[in-house]
């Protein structure tokens, strides 16, 4: 075979390596034979798959909470007899519960197959003239790149007051006894974050 068809069949071949390197998980395989003296016989594949996956989670809770509670006042006074004065109870009570799930993960885990090798690669040059070039090239290049940004904050700001009124028993002849009601706040809060990447 002469020097001009061999150039003409390592060009074939480098044109159906080309167009088999752009799927997942493809062979090389072409071939060349029966070149001549001096010939130059390549076959060269190269497959770059690039991977950039940016995840960025923003999770922010502000809780305000204000209340405020007061018993009346229960006064008994100016009476010959006078009764017992009672002021009920003064209470306050907050609960919070927020709870986040965040997960990255699966979104580079359903990409796996775009990491598949090359496969079986079958590429040949057999037979060539005296003094030839021959050179088979397979170039597998995969770039992953993963940036994950979580900006987590709590800003919880609770404020009770509770006040009981005042119970009076005064200037009676006979006074009953003045009580007065309990006063109590609660507050719970519960922040809860589960961040995966």
């Amino acid at each position: 075979m002469k020097i001009q068809k061999t150039i003409g069949a390592a060009v074939m071949s480098l044109a159906v390596v080309g167009l088999m390197s752009g799927a997942s998980a493809s062979a090389l395989t072409g071939s060349i034979s029966d070149t001549g003296p001096k010939s130059y016989n390549k076959i060269k594949s190269t497959t770059v798959k690039k991977l950039k996956v940016t995840n960025t989670n923003n999770l922010g809770v502000n809780n305000a909470n204000q209340q405020s509670a007061t018993t009346g006042d229960a006064t008994v006074k100016l009476n010959t007899t006078g009764g017992d004065a009672t002021t009920g109870a003064a209470m306050n009570d907050n609960a919070t519960d927020v709870s986040a799930t965040v997960d990255n993960s699966a979104g580079v885990g359903s990409l796996s197959g775009v990491f598949d090798g090359s496969g079986d690669n079958t590429a040949a040059i057999e037979t060539t003239g005296p003094k030839s070039y021959n050179k088979i090239e397979v170039k597998d290049i995969t770039k992953v790149k993963v940036t994950n940004t979580n900006n987590i904050s709590v800003n919880n700001t609770n404020q009770q007051s509770a006040t009981s009124g005042d119970a009076t028993v005064k200037l009676n002849t006979t006074g009953g006894n003045a009580t007065s009601g309990d006063a109590s706040n609660t507050n719970s809060t519960t922040v809860s974050f589960d961040v995966t990447n």
